[in-house]
């Protein structure tokens, strides 16, 4: 043997028993988790969820980062380019990391650029309307927007995010005339329903519950494909007169791609026991979130089904990509 390759060889076996030990010794100081939307949504409540129960098992400070911008966009990308260390976090949201890819020409790509750790929660989206809305079920809202055509308007929480892809949906299968308002994050399109500035949005429960049961929402249906235990006298969209809208959302947590295996597995362990506990699930379910808890090679499998469900679902309704 060479001297030049006894040197590489002892390099290469340096770096394997290094990789091992640098596993070992992580965290040794405090782990970001980036949210793609603003505070108070709920993605923020699930990140917070998860940032909470890590901070107790690994002994090291875990902090929420909102990056809202872009319909989480931004931060989904900026955790894409992160050292691969264990380090940075992203709450995964299914609007930036599946359908905003499908859509637009994102700067990372959800399969390439990750490594999934585990889903977290999955829940449906609620239609609901500003009370000023002149529409009690999904049928008078079409026929509200078709009588006024443009003058209603949808409120998102940015382009290729959930909320606009279920507002295209609707307005293709219901063949009225709406207009879609990006608005930076859902926090912020609900605080323009709640003004009176839009008039109608997608949302997840955990926004829509407190609103509607306080008045200030009027929700028309849910976007699941059974009756929602949260909301048992709200329809499905299916029930309220257009067969096969069925979009749920869900939430988990990748990390960059490249970051050490004994890490991922360490994080997916913490968060599937969290999806178990008792009193978690309780608080999630109260909110309108249903636990899920996977493993990563079950969440790589889940999210190269979402992939294909959603190709499939644009296809068949001609939602193109930008530029076609």
């Amino acid at each position: 043997m060479t001297v030049h390759l006894r040197v590489l060889v002892a390099a290469f076996l340096s770096l394997a028993l290094a990789l091992p030990a640098l596993a070992q010794v992580w965290p040794s100081r405090p782990i970001r988790i980036l949210v793609p939307f603003a505070p108070g949504g709920s993605s923020d409540l699930a990140g917070r969820l998860v940032a909470q129960r890590m901070q107790e098992v690994l002994g090291q400070p875990v902090v929420i980062e909102n990056r809202p911008g872009a319909g989480g966009i931004l931060a989904t990308d900026a955790v894409a380019k992160s050292t691969a260390n264990g380090y940075t976090l992203l709450l995964a949201v299914a609007g930036p990391y599946i359908t905003a890819p499908l859509l637009q020409n994102t700067p990372y790509d959800p399969l390439r650029d990750f490594a999934p750790i585990s889903t977290l929660n999955g829940n449906p989206q609620v239609l609901v309307v500003h009370p000023g809305v002149p529409a009690t079920n999904v049928g008078e809202l079409i026929a509200l927007a078709k009588a006024q055509p443009g003058r209603l308007n949808f409120s998102t929480s940015g382009p290729g995010a959930l909320t606009e892809v279920s507002a295209i949906i609707f307005i293709k299968m219901a063949g009225a005339e709406m207009t879609l308002i990006p608005y930076k994050g859902g926090t912020s399109a609900v605080t323009a329903l709640l003004s009176g500035e839009a008039h109608a949005h997608f949302t997840n429960p955990s926004e829509a519950i407190p609103q509607t049961r306080a008045g200030k929402l009027r929700a028309l249906a849910v976007t699941g494909s059974r009756t929602f235990a949260p909301m048992p006298t709200v329809p499905t969209m299916v029930e309220a007169g257009l067969p096969g809208f069925v979009v749920e959302t869900w939430n988990g947590v990748v990390a960059p791609a490249g970051t050490p295996r004994e890490i991922v597995n360490r994080l997916s362990g913490i968060i599937q026991e969290l999806a178990r506990d008792p009193v978690v699930r309780q608080r999630m379910e109260d909110t309108g979130m249903s636990p899920m808890g996977e493993s990563p090679e079950e969440f790589q499998a889940f999210i190269q089904a979402q992939l294909n469900l959603w190709s499939k679902f644009f296809r068949e309704y001609g939602i193109k990509p930008a530029g076609q």
